[in-house]
């Protein structure tokens, strides 16, 4: 059976720079910084007590009812918000269509982890009785598509992907894989969090894989940078509506770009920490350019995962090389998150738009904060300027605890 071609029509994007794409792609272009001290808990006690929080986040805009916002938890809510915004952007009117060829593939690294800590103090302080009744129901991982799908009426394929900070990139390269054998028409995809709790703060600083740049959260970002010190958690939701080219034809619907190919990977090797070789990063690059019949010379642009930890950068780096071989040297690679942080299992998603605009629009965003240049790190970094770059095909790498990796190619459209 051939392939379908997949294409990308629609946008939306809760993020620390900007809550919709239009916000979110100045920001990047601009090289702000969504960092600062937190303030959703006082940080005081925490090794990092900075992060990118998404700011005045006001979600009555797409969900209307009380009583549906108070069974959401917040990584739900950006998901349902984000859901929307990409089908209002995309223009489509899902009442006019049938609804089981439209599908949902959203995920979450974490869930709803807020819920979690807080009704343990209600468990432990007051006991069992007190629990909240939907509990359950709010801090699943799936219930992010299940209520997408509830609020928009979408009856087709809906599943979720939980693969730590690859989940954004697996969903929408799962979704694509659907519409391409042809299971759906659209999906509705991408990767969610909420994450900036004390559980998850606290964690990642056990782990020692923050930043404690806490006098300087605007610079604590800085991915490739030889001063690096850990990532700077970040929360939010980037999703996509992915439509088979023939169905967006038929309904006029303007492209931003097209998804090429997809590939995935597992390194293996460790918990936390990437295989130092790079293969199995490597591997999933590789993958995506055969999918999508590309070769390593028709890359214009690389969204690196570059979560600015020490051995991430180094070993993505060797990665890099190991497929682009002297190539690499003048493929334009830069890190959205130096500007958003790591946003977790949201990263892809909103990483994917980052892509979808740069082939739009003819610009790469920067890497900020770059300022000391590391001998392990020694390619094209977009250095704190956004660039002028003719973009034909642009790939978003994604690689997640567990040794999860992914990596989405998406090029510009040719009828």
């Amino acid at each position: 059976m051939d392939k379908r071609r997949v294409v990308v029509t629609g946008l939306g994007a809760v993020t620390p720079v900007g809550n919709n794409k239009d916000d979110l792609w100045k920001a990047l272009l601009a090289g702000k910084s969504g960092a600062g001290r937190i303030t959703q808990f006082d940080p005081t006690d925490f090794d990092s007590q900075i992060a990118c929080e998404v700011k005045s986040f006001d979600p009555s805009k797409y969900i209307t009812s009380p009583r549906d916002l108070r069974r959401m938890d917040r990584f739900v809510q950006f998901a349902v918000y984000s859901a929307k915004m990409a089908i209002e952007d995309s223009g489509l009117d899902i009442s006019k269509e049938d609804p089981y060829r439209i599908g949902v593939l959203v995920g979450s690294g974490i869930g709803g982890l807020k819920v979690i800590q807080d009704q343990t103090v209600v468990l432990l302080e007051k006991g069992p009785k007190r629990l909240a009744p939907l509990l359950i129901p709010m801090l699943i991982v799936n219930m992010a598509p299940g209520q997408i799908s509830i609020s928009c009426g979408i009856k087709g394929p809906n599943s979720c992907v939980a693969t730590a900070c690859a989940t954004g990139n697996h969903s929408i390269g799962e979704a694509f894989r659907l519409i391409q054998h042809g299971y759906a028409d659209m999906m509705v995809a991408g990767g969610t969090e909420a994450a900036i709790v004390k559980t998850a703060v606290g964690g990642f600083c056990a782990l020692t894989a923050l930043s404690k740049r806490n006098d300087e959260p605007e610079r604590a970002s800085r991915p490739f940078d030889k001063d690096r010190d850990g990532f700077v958690i970040g929360e939010g939701c980037g999703i996509v509506l992915l439509e088979s080219l023939d169905h967006a034809k038929k309904r006029g619907a303007k492209i931003y770009a097209e998804v090429a190919g997809y590939g995935m990977s597992g390194d293996a090797y460790h918990m936390t920490a990437p295989d130092p070789n790079g293969e199995g990063a490597a591997m999933c690059m590789k993958l995506a350019l055969q999918d999508g019949g590309l070769k390593p010379e028709d890359v214009s642009y690389i969204n690196a995962h570059g979560t600015s930890t020490e051995l991430n950068d180094k070993i993505e780096t060797l990665a890099i090389k190991k497929v682009f071989g002297k190539q690499a040297y003048n493929i334009p690679v830069s890190s959205t998150k130096s500007m958003t942080g790591h946003c977790l299992g949201a990263a892809g998603g909103v990483e994917f738009i980052a892509c979808a605009m740069a082939i739009t629009e003819d610009i790469v965003p920067p890497t900020i904060n770059y300022e000391t240049p590391d001998p392990d790190c020694d390619l094209d970094y977009v250095p704190n300027k956004a660039r002028n770059v003719k973009v034909n095909v642009a790939i978003s790498n994604a690689f997640g605890f567990g040794g999860h990796n992914a990596c989405i190619a998406v090029k510009k459209f040719l009828p």
